[in-house]
């Protein structure tokens, strides 16, 4: 490439970029801001991301400020950027649990909030520094402790809606994912979250469909919502079969190579997806995270040619489960045994990316870390323990010394 076709090309991606820039100033002039602040209802599962965009600002303010509130008119505000918008946070730093303030990012006067809590919940507001609004939003996270699944294959159905008078509580479904695996039976879901429909409803919040709203809206009263909170989110799940797609051919060149280096008539062995090496002890628990997936995706998992479906391995469908897949896509193994030895293949969006070789050992040093949930586990009950028998230990003192000073304590001297 010589001087003058270098100079068109940064020309023609600067004027890309340009036009990116104005037709995103566009859309601001083309959508006027509301008279009235109004509220967008948005729900969605925990551990999921989410994204809020900022439908509109006055042309003269150029950096947006996001605030949170948990309940309309609340006295503490969260302020979730430096005051010119600049706070940016990767998806892949933010770790479960972490608070809100660690977890969020701006990109183009949008809100990005990674792994989403249920105590996030709340309102979310767009404006300026001198905390003028323009936009907001009424988010409800719904919890998947509770979640219920239902098998289609097994002739299981989804809840049935729950009417309590003008209230009609229901779920609502998203889209069933991709087949999480090709070329072999599979399985597909969708998430379904909990809504309701009343009349009854505050007009200041912008609904979808006329007076339906999520459950954990604060749109929705008080009393209308505790008769909605035994309504959890579901999990409806089918079985499904997708042919794969062609893979290109390993060149033969790349295979001659292979053949010269292997010894005379073999190959070396090919994995086909990179593997991962892990040593775990003995009895203890591990945690297996699909690279790059959320819990959006259709992640599927697989211990060398053994299919581990969501019908026998899915949480809470067995309650002696010691291997298990959350409802996040994790792959959870308690007290590791070794008969888990072996590979661990993970798909992704119906592609197996990745695998982890799991090897179990009962020697060497097992560092200790408060972060582990079993260590956590064993500390509190041997606290408990030790409680329990200093409330005994006192209890007979007292006990003795109250009869005692009674002299109703026996002697059994000679």
């Amino acid at each position: 490439m010589n001087l003058a076709q270098a100079t068109v090309l940064l020309w023609v991606l600067g004027s890309l970029q340009a036009f990116e820039i104005v037709e995103k100033e566009n859309i601001f002039q083309r959508t006027p801001c509301p008279a009235f602040l109004m509220f967008d209802n948005a729900a969605y599962l925990a551990d999921m991301s989410f994204e809020l965009p900022c439908h509109c600002k006055p042309e003269e303010v150029s950096a947006v400020v996001w605030y949170y509130q948990k309940h309309l008119g609340s006295g503490h505000t969260k302020v979730l950027t430096d005051f010119d918008g600049r706070v940016l946070t990767e998806a892949a730093q933010v770790r479960v649990g972490s608070d809100m303030l660690v977890r969020f990012s701006i990109h183009m006067f949008s809100l990005l909030v990674f792994r989403a809590q249920p105590e996030d919940s709340g309102l979310y507001f767009c404006g300026t520094r001198k905390g003028d609004y323009f936009y907001a939003y009424d988010v409800d996270i719904q919890s998947s402790e509770r979640m219920v699944a239902t098998f289609e294959d097994q002739g299981q159905e989804p809840f049935a809606d729950e009417h309590h008078g003008s209230l009609r509580v229901f779920t609502t479904f998203w889209e069933w994912t991709p087949c999480d695996r090709c070329g072999v039976r599979g399985e597909q879901w969708r998430i379904g979250l909990c809504y309701l429909q009343s009349p009854d409803l505050s007009p200041r919040y912008r609904k979808t469909l006329p007076d339906v709203v999520s459950c954990g809206s604060r749109a929705v009263p008080r009393q209308l919502r505790a008769k909605a909170r035994d309504h959890v989110p579901e999990l409806l799940l089918r079985s499904c079969l997708v042919p794969c797609e062609k893979k290109k051919k390993i060149q033969e060149g790349v295979m001659a190579l292979f053949s010269y280096v292997a010894k005379v008539g073999s190959r070396p062995w090919l994995p086909p997806v990179p593997i991962q090496f892990h040593q775990q002890r003995l009895g203890h628990g591990l945690i297996i995270s699909c690279p790059g997936a959320r819990p959006e995706h259709a992640v599927a998992w697989d211990k060398d040619h053994q299919y581990l479906y969501r019908t026998q391995y899915l949480k809470g469908v067995n309650g002696s489960m010691r291997v298990f897949i959350d409802h996040g896509n994790h792959l959870h193994i308690r007290f590791t045994q070794l008969e888990d030895r072996g590979i661990y293949y993970c798909w992704r969006q119906g592609v197996r990316i990745a695998g982890l070789r799991l090897g179990v050992t009962s020697r060497g040093r097992y560092p200790v870390s408060f972060s582990n949930p079993e260590i956590r586990a064993a500390l509190v009950l041997t606290l408990i323990g030790y409680l329990l028998i200093t409330a005994v230990f006192i209890t007979i003192h007292l006990c003795r010394c109250c009869c005692y000073s009674f002299r109703c304590y026996p002697n059994f001297s000679p």
